[in-house]
């Protein structure tokens, strides 16, 4: 797993595109203060770049006018904040005890063999991380693997290898 409490640097400043600009000034106005914007404010910030540098966080803190610990706090509590860079396909497996039962650990011991790839880390060539996930919610139609924020449920190693096959 990776170490959540480090932040990594990018060395370039950061700021929001001009969609997300817009964005967020919109849902600013929904919040009763700018401080609530925080969780708001890191989506904004993964879907732009997929995960959140030292430099977001620095830029949220300012654009909300709060301090970078806050936000910070609030990026390392929440696991669903990507704090380093993910594959070019983010794969989340549930780690809980539908999917366990019902076979998760397969799935993962095919991407280790077949991949390399380990929870908390991503392939050599950038095209897949892991990581193992608390529940997605999808108990009854266990186990399910999210890839790219998209839900596969009854999954087996047979129907991943196949999934894998689509991503490109």
């Amino acid at each position: 797993m990776s170490d959540r409490s480090q932040l990594i640097s990018t060395g370039e400043p950061f700021q929001f595109d001009k969609e997300r600009d817009a964005e967020f000034e919109r849902l600013v106005k929904r919040y009763p203060t700018r401080e609530s914007m925080i969780l708001p404010a890191l989506w904004l910030t993964q879907e732009q770049e997929g995960w959140i540098s030292q430099e977001a966080i620095a830029y949220i803190a300012d654009r909300i006018g709060t301090f970078a610990s806050k936000v910070y706090e609030a990026a390392t509590f929440y696991t669903m904040y990507n704090l380093h860079p993910m594959g070019k396909h983010h794969i989340c497996v549930c780690r809980t005890l539908s999917c366990w039962l019902r076979g998760k650990q397969e799935i993962i011991d095919y991407m280790r063999d077949e991949l390399g790839l380990t929870p908390g880390k991503k392939t050599e060539d950038g095209k897949f991380s892991l990581e193992e996930v608390e529940c997605l919610g999808h108990c009854g139609t266990a186990p399910v693997v999210q890839v790219d924020g998209e839900f596969h449920e009854n999954m087996d190693v047979e129907k991943f290898k196949s999934l894998l096959a689509t991503l490109k």
